[in-house]
C-alpha cells in the first residue's frame, strides 16, 4: 500500500480521507488502526505529512492524545511527532490546534514509548522560536525533568534534548533550575550512561543565571566539569569550560573549589591542543584563574 502511495499522491489523499473519518469515529478498533496508519504514512514521506494535515487530521490527533486506549495514544503522539519533523507548516498548525497541553497530559500520563515520543514532539515543536515561550510557560518543564530524572534511557534522551532547546529562552532558564533538573544533569554526566555531552550544554545555558550557577555548585557539579574539561568531547570541553569561568567569575567559593579540583594542567593542555572554541574557552579561564591566584597570593 505505502508504496503505491507513493506513486500516486491522488491514492495518498483518498487513504488519507478514509483514515480521517476513521479517526472520528466512536469504534476504539478503528481509530487504533487509522492512528497507526498515519503514524506510517508520517513516518518517511515529506508530501504525505503535507496531505495528512491538508485533510484535517491534526486537530482529530491532537484530541486522541487523551485516549484512554494506549495503543492509540501512542500511535497519536507518533504521528504528531512524525508529521512536525521537518515542517515548520505542520509545527505551527500543531501548535496551533491546542496540543501543548494533551502532549503534557501525555507526558504525565502515557506508557514509556508515548512519553518519550511526546517528549520528542516537544523537542520538535520547540524549534520554532515562539514555540519555546509558549511550551516553556505551558507547565511542560515540570513533567520533561521528571522524565529527565525517572523515564527510561530513551525518554531521558529525549527529555534532555527537549530541555536544552528551551534553556536557549531566557524566560525558562529559571523554571528548569527550580524544577530540580540540575541534580539529574549532574548524574547523567556519567560517561557510561552516554549523555555527557548534552547535560553539560543545558548546564552551559543554566549557568547564565545566579540560580542555574548555584545549584550546579551546590550539587557537586564541579568535580565533573573538570573531568570533562579533562576526558572529554571537543564540545564537551568547549562547554565544560565555559560554565566554569561563569562559576568563577561570579562567586570566590566555586572559585576556589575549581581550583581545588586541579583544573589548570587540563586547562593548559586544552589551551594549547584544542579547537579554536576549546583553546579560546581554557584560555579564557585560565587567565582567569591565574589573575585570581596572584590577587590571594
Amino acid at each position: 500500500m505505502n508504496n503505491e502511495a507513493k506513486r500516486d499522491p491522488s491514492n495518498v489523499e483518498t487513504q488519507v480521507k478514509i483514515l480521517v473519518e476513521d479517526l472520528k469515529s466512536h469504534s476504539a478498533d478503528s481509530q487504533r488502526n487509522a492512528t497507526a496508519e498515519l503514524r506510517l504514512l508520517a513516518r518517511y514521506d515529506m508530501d504525505n505529512r503535507i496531505v495528512i494535515e491538508n485533510c484535517g487530521a491534526i486537530g482529530l490527533l491532537v484530541n486522541l492524545l487523551y485516549s484512554n486506549d494506549p495503543e492509540t495514544q501512542e500511535n497519536a503522539v507518533t504521528a504528531l511527532l512524525n508529521l512536525s519533523i521537518n515542517n515548520n507548516k505542520n509545527k505551527s498548525a500543531i501548535v496551533d490546534a491546542g496540543a501543548i497541553e494533551p502532549l503534557i497530559h501525555v507526558l504525565e500520563n502515557g506508557g514509556s514509548e508515548a512519553k518519550a515520543n511526546s517528549a520528542a514532539t516537544i523537542y520538535s515543536l520547540s524549534l520554532l522560536e515562539e514555540n519555546k515561550i509558549k511550551i516553556g510557560s505551558s507547565g511542560a518543564v515540570g513533567p520533561l525533568v521528571d522524565l529527565l530524572g525517572n523515564g527510561t534511557p530513551r525518554g531521558k534522551k529525549d527529555a534532555i534534548t527537549a530541555l536544552f532547546n528551551l534553556s536557549i529562552h531566557h524566560e525558562n532558564k529559571a523554571r528548569i533550575v527550580q524544577y530540580g533538573a540540575v541534580r539529574y544533569l549532574i548524574e547523567l554526566m556519567d560517561p557510561s550512561v552516554g549523555m555527557v555531552d548534552k547535560a553539560v550544554a543545558v548546564l552551559t545555558n543554566l549557568a547564565t543565571i545566579p540560580e542555574g550557577r548555584n545549584a550546579i555548585g551546590e550539587e557537586g557539579g564541579i568535580p565533573l566539569l573538570v573531568e570533562v574539561v579533562e576526558l572529554g568531547s571537543a564540545k564537551g570541553k568547549a562547554n565544560a569550560a565555559a560554565t566554569l569561568l561563569r562559576l568563577s567569575t561570579n562567586s570566590g567559593r566555586f572559585c576556589n573549589m575549581v581550583l581545588q579540583e586541579g583544573v589548570v594542567p587540563p586547562l593548559v593542555a586544552l589551551s594549547q591542543s584544542g579547537t579554536p572554541r576549546t583553546r579560546e574557552k581554557a584560555q579564557a579561564l585560565l587567565s582567569y584563574l591565574r589573575n585570581q591566584q596572584h590577587e590571594n597570593a
